[in-house]
C-alpha cells in the first residue's frame, strides 16, 4: 500500500549527511521526518499496513523494534495496530532470561537478545526497522523471535538500501519497504 505523497515526503524529510559516521558513508538522517507530524504520521500508517488484514483489522499480536532507531518507529506502529511492542536489543541490555542470536557483520559479530517471555506461543509478529541494509539484523531478529515460539509474518522498513541486496537473505519473509535507495 502506497500512501499518496509519501515518496515526496520521504525525499524532503530524510536528509543525507555525507561522511558520517566515517568518510565515504552517506548517513540517512530521519530526525527531520520524526519532527514533522504529517510525515511521521504517514510513515507510521504505511509501516503498519503489513500488520493489517484485507479488511484493515490488525492481524498481529506484537510488533518488534530492532535497536535503536527501529524502536522509534515500531512503538507507534504497535499503538496503531493495537498490538504490544517488544524491543530486540544488543547483548547485555535486557534484564532477566533472554534468547540470543549471534550473526556476522562486515567488521565482526553482533548478538541480539529478546526476553524469553516476550511472546505467547503462536503470536503473530511484525518486525519494524528504519533501514534494511545487508539483512543480517533482520534475519537474526526473525530467528530470535521464532526461538520464543512466535511467528514472524513480515518485515516493514522505512528504507531499503537496494544496492546491498539485504532482501536476498530474507528467504520466506515478506518485505515491505516504504522507499528503496
Amino acid at each position: 500500500m502506497k500512501v499518496r505523497g509519501l515518496d515526496e515526503l520521504l525525499a524532503t524529510l530524510i536528509r543525507d549527511v555525507p561522511d558520517f559516521p566515517q568518510p565515504g558513508v552517506v548517513f540517512k538522517d530521519i530526525t527531520p521526518l520524526l519532527a514533522d507530524h504529517e510525515g511521521f504520521s504517514a510513515v507510521i500508517e504505511a509501516l503498519a499496513a503489513p500488520g493489517r488484514d484485507a479488511s484493515g483489522a490488525a492481524a498481529v499480536d506484537k510488533v518488534v523494534g530492532m535497536e535503536a532507531r527501529g524502536f522509534i518507529l515500531a512503538a507507534p506502529v504497535a499503538l496503531a495496530l493495537g498490538a504490544g511492542f517488544v524491543p530486540v536489543r544488543k547483548s547485555g541490555k535486557l534484564p532477566g532470561p533472554t534468547h540470543a542470536v549471534s550473526y556476522a557483520l562486515e567488521y565482526g559479530e553482533a548478538t541480539l537478545e529478546v526476553h524469553q517471555d516476550a511472546f505467547e506461543e503462536g503470536d503473530r509478529v511484525l518486525l519494524v526497522d528504519d533501514v534494511l541494509a545487508t539483512g543480517g539484523t533482520a534475519q537474526a531478529t526473525q530467528k530470535v523471535v521464532e526461538a520464543c515460539g512466535a511467528e514472524v509474518i513480515g518485515l516493514s522498513v522505512l528504507m531499503e538500501l537496494g544496492f546491498l541486496n539485504g532482501r536476498d537473505v530474507l528467504t520466506g519473509l515478506p518485505l515491505h519497504a516504504l522507499t528503496t535507495l
